[in-house]
């Protein structure tokens, strides 16, 4: 589904917290792996999908703002290492495992990222989808 980016953002409603592999517009849901990049960066919250290796295939721009890091700075780069070094701990990367390993994710639960630059508390969804054999990592600032 192809919308214009300006009217996406205004007529989105977020409902990834309750159904996170998609997003509602006016005009109907849409599969979350099946957003072009524009749609991807009118999201109302950060939104990184991460291949099986913890490998940052997309990075919207609402992350990128959060984070203050280029997304050219961001895609290609693991996520648990060269990124976000501070989210290498279990209650992160251990659910993001698990959930690989069981090809099935879906926990939301509440994280500090200790970035030297910008320290923030957020909200984390991990979604595994089963389409792209990809975890979705949804940030919300808290």
């Amino acid at each position: 589904m192809k919308l214009d980016h300006e009217s996406a953002s205004a007529e989105m409603i977020s409902k990834e917290y309750l159904e996170p592999d998609s997003v509602e517009y006016a005009s109907g849901r849409v599969s979350i792996d099946r957003l072009e990049p524009k749609e991807l960066d009118g999201l109302p919250f950060g939104a990184i999908q991460l291949d099986r290796d913890g490998v940052i295939l997309q990075y919207n721009d609402y992350e990128s703002r959060l984070a203050k890091l280029e997304k050219s700075a961001a895609v290609g780069k693991r996520f648990f290492i060269d990124v976000a070094p501070c989210a290498d701990v279990k209650e992160f990367h251990g659910r993001f495992e698990e959930g690989v390993s069981r090809k099935k994710l879906h926990e939301k639960f509440r994280y500090h990222f200790a970035f030297k630059q910008s320290p923030r508390d957020v909200t984390v969804t991990l979604y595994y989808s089963a389409e792209t054999d990809s975890v979705w990592v949804f940030i919300r600032p808290v």
